[in-house]
């Protein structure tokens, strides 16, 4: 508007045009227009009319506009490649680099990119960076700090201890890169294993913290790396978790020495069972498979089946089911059918311990009829005895007497 009175007012003749205060690129494209120097000899200079100036003025603030928001997205585009903080983990001189990051710094937005969306982050840079903030420790330092940490039980030394290493766990993740898709799961496994080890550090042997959290760190992530291999679990004994680790270098050693890598020679070089190695290279091989996915695709009987409805069951066949139900009614009949030709001694030896859920003992049937133990014994076996015979004379040699003892 202020743009507008000031050409109105040159129109009347003033000499000069007076222009609001702006940017430069307006008084640039203004100048292009009117003459703000002398007022010319000419009074009857063509200006442009007013609709003329209006359409004009508009073109050249929407111009302005789009020029104006190209500064302000200039630069916003972030290459991830060359933006990313490159990671030393073995640089050992390194310290804190300019002490705490910023509180303005650490809270700004990320970038806007071209099109509206927020730019990518590394957040493995941006763990390395925090990492950064936390100096490392000279051999003194680490001494006094673990020694504090094992007489006195102070936690902010196994702190400062554990802030120093995180670099070391970063490193020896990098290791395993290949192993798991997502380096910040091993690098968070690392440090548990990390914490572990400081908390078994002895100061007094003199063996550096870094040498002996190794150890512990490269065992939290391969225990991590394979109980998430698959989704069933692969290692759980000794054996799968040697065939897993060392199955497939030793078969390339073979290979290299010429040798057949056969099942039987791979067992023997890793001292596992045959049938060990057998399954871990069936697992190894394969994919895991749903039992419950279908197998055919349409809507066709094979379309609705899966891989369970293939698998052999463990229960008893019906026809067997049903034999063996009618063979333990004939037997229970038989039974009781003996049971009324004993007598005494004899027949209550027979339902009390052969007959029942919780049979009597020799000892107990002893005390009753106040006889010894051997005595109920002897008692026992000839009615078993007189059992096997009438069976054998029922049903044959179906029933095996002789396997049956209640000792």
């Amino acid at each position: 508007m202020a743009e507008r009175k000031s050409r109105s007012a040159g129109t009347g003749g003033s000499g000069s045009v007076s222009v609001a205060p702006g940017s430069k690129r307006r008084r640039k494209k203004q100048a292009a227009v009117i003459d703000v120097g002398d007022k010319p000899a000419n009074d009857a200079v063509d200006l442009p009319s007013r609709a003329s100036q209006d359409s004009a003025d508009g073109d050249e603030d929407r111009d302005e506009d789009k020029e104006d928001k190209a500064e302000e997205l200039e630069g916003a585009d972030i290459d991830l490649a060359t933006a990313a903080i490159p990671i030393d983990v073995e640089d050992a001189s390194e310290g804190a680099e300019g002490g705490e990051v910023a509180d303005d710094e650490a809270e700004a937005p990320a970038p806007v990119a071209r099109g509206g969306s927020l730019a990518k982050r590394d957040p493995m840079a941006v763990y390395m960076r925090e990492t950064r903030r936390y100096p490392l420790l000279t051999p003194d330092e680490e001494h006094a700090l673990a020694t504090r940490l094992v007489e006195h039980g102070d936690t902010q030394a196994a702190r400062k201890l554990i802030e120093a290493n995180l670099r070391l766990v970063v490193k020896i993740a990098y290791e395993y890169r290949r192993a798991h898709k997502n380096l910040l799961d091993l690098v968070q496994e690392g440090n548990i294993g990390l914490i572990q080890a400081v908390s078994k550090f002895d100061p007094y042997r003199g063996v550096k913290l870094s040498s002996y959290a190794a150890f512990w760190i490269r065992a939290y992530i391969l225990k991590f790396v394979l109980n998430n291999w698959r989704l069933v679990k692969i290692g759980t004994t000794q054996a799968q978790r040697k065939l897993f680790f060392n199955l497939r270098k030793e078969r390339e050693k073979l290979e290299q020495l010429g040798f057949q890598p056969t099942t039987a020679l791979l067992a023997e070089k890793l001292d596992v069972a045959e049938k060990e190695v057998i399954e871990m290279e069936r697992r190894l091989s394969a994919p895991e498979a749903s039992l419950d996915a279908p197998l055919g695709s349409g809507n066709d009987d094979e379309g609705t089946r899966t891989r369970l409805d293939y698998l052999p069951s463990d229960d008893v066949r019906p026809d067997r089911a049903v034999a063996q139900s009618e063979f333990s009614e004939l037997l229970r009949g038989k039974l009781e059918a003996f049971a009324k030709t004993l007598e005494g001694r004899e027949q209550t030896i027979f339902r009390e311990r052969w007959l029942t859920d919780e049979p009597l003992t020799l000892q107990e049937i002893g005390d009753r009829y106040q006889v010894s133990r051997e005595r109920a014994r002897q008692l026992e076996k000839r009615m078993l005895d007189r059992l096997k015979k009438y069976l054998e004379a029922e049903l044959g040699t179906s029933v095996d007497i002789g396997a049956l003892s209640r000792e």
